[in-house]
This record gives structure tokens, C-alpha cells and sequence, in this order.
């Protein structure tokens, strides 16, 4: 059955007067985006919905706040940690940015065995190199929508890969937008046709989830 859901209507969606309206206060004028196709919000169209991924609709949220914001995003489908340290990490520090996107490793995941141990040590660089910005980071946990049946143990892998990039976001104080968990999920048409990313409704919320934990950085700073 066919959604009527629009992005007005949607109920895990802000709009974008009242997700700038969060964000007010938003000190960062340089924002960066490095990694795979999650963090290039890669996805098909839906119905009802702007066409743009979640990083793009972030920067146009901090855009409505800061008009001259400078916005990097190097990310590419199919990339690895690995490939993202060498080609994509270098290009982001000279940016120089003050807000800056992380992977969380989705591809290392698509081997016969990973090696959860290079995926840390990947990350943990990406997280040290990044650090040395002073910019506030950001990173996702993957989806429980996301699935590849070929391996029988897939949830496995993502549960492990997670729990990674929650102990790294928690020891370099990163934003962790916790996707795993989110009723988004549940919605039956919320992949795009490669069964894989998130459609454009589903990068919608991700917009919206990473405004809302960018918005409680914000409240914390404030109170502090």
C-alpha cells in the first residue's frame, strides 16, 4: 500500500523554520562530512518528501542561521574506513571545520570476515585526526533495516560495529545519532529499492535526529 505520509505530516520530522528555530544559538560556520553513502544520504526519492539527504538538509538548516556557512561533504558510496582515512580525512582537517561528520564503517561490514579490529583502529585515527580540529563531531549507528540476508549473522555484525561507534563517539564526545533503536525503522517503505539506504523520508529523519542532538549539545553548553 502506497504512504500518504508527507515531510509535513510526518510526526519524526521538523520543519525547517522549527528545526533552524533549535539551532538558533548554533556557533558553526564550517561544517564537514566524510565516510560512505550514509554519511552522503544517499538514497532513492519518496513521494511527499525533498529530495536531499540528511547532511545536505542539515546544511541548509544551519544555512537559515548562518548564511555563510562553508560546507565540505567528500563522502562516496561504497568507501571503507580504510579508504576513508587515506583519500577523504586529510581534505576535512584542511577545511578546517567546526562541525564534522564521521563514519561508523557500514562497508568494512560487507566482507566474509570482517576484522572488527582494523574497523576500530580505523575509526579510533579518523576520531584522533578529527579531534585535533576542535570541531564538534558527529556520527550515526546503523539502522536495523539495513540488512544483507547473505550473511546469516548480519544483525550480529551491526550490533558489534555499534557498540564501536558508541565507545569512540563517547570517548572524543561526539554526537551518536542511535538509528538502531529508532521506530523509523519499522516502516515498510522506508528503504529505497536497493533494499540498503534509507530513502529520502528516512533521510528526513535522520536530519531531524541529528538537529535534535546537536540542539541538547547546545542546551549542555548553556547550562554549563
Amino acid at each position: 500500500m502506497t504512504s500518504t505520509r508527507t515531510e509535513e505530516t510526518d510526526p519524526f520530522c521538523l520543519q525547517p523554520l522549527d528545526a533552524a528555530a533549535m539551532l538558533f544559538d548554533a556557533p558553526w560556520h564550517r561544517f564537514a562530512v566524510i565516510g560512505d553513502s550514509l554519511s552522503a544520504g544517499t538514497g532513492d526519492a519518496s513521494p511527499g518528501y525533498v529530495d536531499k539527504g540528511w547532511s545536505d538538509r542539515l546544511a541548509d538548516v544551519l544555512r537559515h542561521i548562518r548564511p555563510d556557512l562553508a560546507y565540505l561533504n567528500t563522502a562516496e558510496d561504497g568507501t571503507t574506513t580504510t579508504q576513508t582515512l587515506e583519500k577523504q580525512i586529510g581534505r576535512a582537517v584542511e577545511f578546517e571545520p567546526d562541525l564534522l561528520h564521521l563514519p561508523c564503517g557500514a562497508n568494512d561490514l560487507v566482507r566474509r570476515t570482517p576484522d572488527f579490529a582494523e574497523i576500530e583502529r580505523n575509526l579510533r585515527r579518523m576520531y584522533e585526526l578529527a579531534s585535533e580540529t576542535g570541531a564538534q563531531l558527529t556520527t550515526f549507528t546503523l539502522g536495523r533495516a539495513y540488512m544483507i540476508p547473505l550473511f546469516q549473522d548480519w544483525s550480529e555484525r551491526v550490533a558489534r560495529i555499534n557498540d564501536i561507534t558508541r565507545g569512540l563517539a563517547g570517548e572524543y564526545e561526539a554526537v551518536v545519532v542511535d538509528m538502531w533503536h529508532h521506530p523509523v525503522n519499522d516502516r515498510e517503505d522506508l528503504l529505497s529499492e536497493d533494499r540498503i539506504h534509507f530513502s529520502t523520508s528516512g533521510q528526513a529523519v535522520m536530519a531531524t535526529e541529528m538537529v535534535k542532538s546537536l540542539s541538547n549539545v547546545l542546551s549542555r553548553t548553556t547550562r554549563a
